[in-house]
């Protein structure tokens, strides 16, 4: 198989997932988001050749993706906050505004995380196996749901108890 049409298969299954967990780490910044799967995908593409297949693509994407997201926040010092008005353009009724601010809250609370601990809450909405979730991070599966099981409780308490 060409190495662009790899590629292009690689991007198809991953770009979606890069792009929400960037959206996640951009605080809603759309543009941002796509700016940093841009990057993630650029280096995918000058780097694939030196993957080491030592764990899954998926795994080395991830991890890319996590990198750039944190390089620039750490490279701008600045925290950008949760466009609500984002999530609340296109209400209908009451009801999908409330289900539309309990997003923001989530999200806010996300955002009050550790790093570390944004990125697992990032890549576990995302679905992506808790395994794949470990080796990005390089932690024992074990080890990754106690801290799940932790930041869940963390996100429940902020998302309850802050009005």
């Amino acid at each position: 198989m060409n190495i662009e049409k790899e590629f292009t298969e690689i991007y198809s299954t991953h770009a979606s997932k890069v792009y929400r967990l960037c959206l996640g780490y951009a605080s809603g910044d759309e543009d941002r988001a796509k700016e940093w799967q841009q990057e993630t995908f650029i280096k995918v593409w000058k780097h694939t050749k030196s993957f080491k297949q030592e764990s899954s693509i998926g795994t080395w994407i991830y991890r890319i993706a996590v990198n750039i997201c944190l390089g620039d926040l750490r490279k701008s010092k600045k925290h950008t906050h949760i466009n609500e008005n984002i999530l609340a353009s296109n209400i209908v009724d009451t009801g999908e505004k409330k289900h539309d601010d309990q997003i923001a809250k989530m999200y806010h609370c996300i955002n009050q995380l550790t790093k570390s601990n944004k990125t697992i809450v990032l890549l576990e909405l995302e679905e992506i196996p808790q395994v794949t979730i470990a080796e990005t991070l390089g932690v024992a599966h074990g080890t990754l749901r106690t801290r799940l099981s932790r930041i869940r409780k963390a996100l429940l308490k902020c998302i309850t108890n802050e009005k």
